[in-house]
């Protein structure tokens, strides 16, 4: 038997078997999905890291509020404010505060910095041994095998002491521009054939300048453009211990595990479809929308389109609206708020059809919640999240859609890293949750009976 008759036969017997219902799991009491009846997250940890908050429980139903986020108890939005007045960029702050509970000195953010950027690049043989010999179609995918790679030019592994993790963290975190960007650039030299333009990290630029003049053939990039991908990758750095990413960084961790199998699975994580992938799904949608509507500003028609979304006939036929919506936000996302005004002052100094895109995407935001409540019935807010402008932003930065989910990684390492050593640090247990079987038992018959 050949091996496609072997996989079709045995694939149609393994789609076969019983399939688990949804009311199995609600005779036994299973929460799927970590989740609440009502949509919350089961409380499996606390955190002193991240804080999203976006209803209130009141006599066990949910009462909608204004989105809140904080990195160690300080809102976002304050963060973003005060750099933005100083006219700085904010990440490498934000990735001291994650990793530190508190927010740096101009001397320590000054030591800080210079640290990242020595750290920046990579170790003798690492670019050519781990990216270029193993070029991937899809850069998730290399980025995970990246990070393990690391592994092997790490001269100690293994040591779990906290100073260890810190030093294997610092280093991941200045080096994931880089190891994105070439992960990319290869990508492009043997699966699209393009030119290859490989470019060393500066130690004098930030995190978002760096990431722009690596996958840049020229180099050149304005201030306004790194200051909007650095608002990103604030926006982005983390978001509570419960998101999937950070979830699976605390599970992988707690088996006591080296620093880059942690990171690793996380970035895994974050390559689903359900988790990174929200941003891309958006710009298909929209560009979905902008090749049926003649004119984009005509309400009409772009409400029109936006009920055929939601009875599932237009686009992917999912039924949804991507961008609108959040499992916690429900009033506002406060990370949509910020980066929309970023996303504006960009357009406007883009202009043309920039501008004129951005302007739809306005509309969609502001028709949505009408549209929704007379399809579904349902007094439900509906507010744009992050990913509704993210998508946007990167393309207004002439960034390709295969970074997208990336650029969300190589903010997101800050976070990982912060969580990977408060679950080391805490010392708890293995994470171990039960699984109930309801096969049952079946009997065992001899090889010559079957």
């Amino acid at each position: 038997m050949d091996e496609n008759t072997f996989l079709d036969e045995h694939a149609a017997y393994a789609g076969s078997l019983r399939v688990i219902t949804p009311e199995s799991y609600s005779r036994y009491g299973v929460k799927r999905g970590l989740r609440n009846d009502d949509g919350t997250g089961v409380l499996v940890g606390l955190t002193e890291i991240g804080d999203v908050h976006g209803y209130i429980l009141d006599e066990g139903e949910k009462t909608a509020v204004e989105g809140r986020l904080r990195y160690r108890g300080i809102d976002v939005k304050d963060i973003v404010s005060g750099f933005q007045q100083d006219n700085r960029f904010g990440y490498e702050e934000t990735v001291y505060l994650l990793l530190f509970g508190t927010l740096p000195t101009q001397q320590q953010l000054s030591d800080f910095i210079e640290l990242l950027g020595e750290k920046r690049s990579m170790p003798t043989g690492y670019w050519e041994d781990i990216i270029m010999r193993s070029p991937s179609t899809d850069i998730m995918n290399k980025l995970g095998r990246a990070v393990l790679g690391a592994y092997s030019y790490d001269q100690n592994p293994e040591d779990y002491s906290i100073k260890n993790i810190l030093r294997q963290c610092i280093e991941l975190i200045a080096r994931f521009p880089a190891l994105v960007a070439y992960s990319y650039q290869s990508k492009r030299r043997f699966f699209d054939n393009e030119s290859l333009h490989v470019h060393s990290p500066d130690p004098r630029l930030s995190t978002a300048e760096n990431f722009l003049q690596m996958i840049r053939p020229d180099q050149h990039f304005t201030k306004l453009e790194a200051e909007v991908l650095d608002l990103a990758l604030v926006l982005h750095a983390e978001h509570g211990g419960g998101n999937n990413s950070a979830f699976t960084v605390h599970v992988v961790s707690s088996a006591y595990t080296d620093t880059y199998s942690a990171i690793s699975a996380a970035v895994g994580s974050l390559k689903g479809l359900r988790h990174g992938g929200a941003n891309n799904r958006v710009m298909g949608m929209m560009h979905n929308l902008q090749e049926k509507i003649s004119s984009w500003d005509d309400s009409d028609a772009i409400a029109s389109h936006l009920r055929l979304l939601l009875e599932g006939r237009e686009y992917d036929n999912s039924g949804l609206i991507y961008g609108m919506g959040h499992a916690i936000y429900t009033l506002s996302d406060p990370r949509a708020i910020l980066l929309k005004a970023k996303a504006e002052e960009l357009a406007q100094a883009k202009g043309g059809k920039l501008l004129e895109e951005f302007e739809l995407y306005k509309r969609v935001e502001i028709l949505t919640p009408e549209v929704f409540r007379r399809v579904k019935k349902s007094d439900k807010v509906v507010a744009p999240n992050v990913d509704f402008y993210s998508g946007f932003v990167y393309k207004m930065l002439n960034i390709p859609p295969e970074l997208y989910t990336p650029i969300f990684a190589l903010s997101r390492i800050a976070g990982w890293a912060a969580h990977r050593m408060e679950e080391l640090s805490i010392g708890s247990r293995i994470y171990r949750p039960a699984y109930k079987n309801v096969l049952g038992g079946q009997a065992y018959s001899r090889l010559n009976d079957r």
